[in-house]
């Protein structure tokens, strides 16, 4: 049983990798397509290690807007931290195991880790998937810039549309309850109505305004009406 809960990580660890290499890639080209400096996407994988914060920062960078993009990258990595309270003992107690392993925190590590319910299993987990997940990331830029690097018309390969198509692939795992997907719907249709009006960046931040639908008060059930006495 054990033997085979371990081919199954394994697996599925190939899987993820695998994936990750192919947005890590799209990550780069677009980098390079964006005209930013070569050295911006191997660094940004390198010290932030942030997948969708990363997207969402270099479309920031090119439009010109390096304020917005450090504030839009604090904001949606700030999920961080209850993610660090729920699974920090898989990282381990010692301090340089836990500053490296806050280093290779993502939503997929925590995912991975969470459905662990034996704590060595979860430390095994956090790590093969953590470490997985950043050297294939890593991987991926490289061979993006490369791509990007190569190709002398990087609009031909429709890398415009990969941004928002990867940003999108990363976020739909967490729209599988209806308030998620108000919040997010909401957030959307400001940041449409916005951008017109706006500098580059500020609609993504007024998309923020989404989270007021949780403040909605929830409606109470109907009370069945009181039975006729005789």
């Amino acid at each position: 049983m054990r033997t085979l809960q371990r081919t199954t990580l394994l697996r599925d660890a190939a899987a993820i990798g695998a994936a990750m290499i192919a947005v890590g890639a799209s990550f780069g080209a677009i980098t390079i397509a964006y005209g930013l400096p070569t050295w911006l996407p191997f660094a940004m994988s390198t010290v932030v290690f942030a997948g969708g914060s990363q997207f969402l920062a270099v479309g920031l960078f090119a439009a010109g807007n390096p304020l917005a993009a450090v504030l839009a990258g604090l904001l949606l990595n700030a999920r961080h931290l209850p993610f660090g309270m729920a699974i920090g003992t898989a990282m381990g107690t010692r301090r340089r195991d836990r500053l490296i392993g806050s280093h290779v925190m993502t939503d997929e590590v925590v995912a991975f880790t969470l459905a662990e319910k034996d704590p060595a299993r979860r430390r095994h987990t956090y790590w093969l998937i953590g470490i997985t997940l950043f050297t294939s990331w890593n991987i991926g830029t490289a061979l993006g810039v490369l791509l990007g690097g190569a190709v002398s018309d990087t609009d031909a390969l429709g890398l415009d549309a990969a941004f928002p198509a990867a940003l999108i692939a990363l976020i739909l795992p967490s729209l599988k309850d209806r308030p998620t997907r108000l919040v997010a719907l909401t957030g959307a249709v400001i940041a449409v109505a916005l951008t017109p009006v706006l500098p580059a960046g500020l609609p993504i931040l007024c998309a923020l305004l989404g989270l007021l639908t949780l403040l909605r008060r929830p409606t109470r059930p109907a009370e069945p009406a009181e039975e006729l006495r005789c």
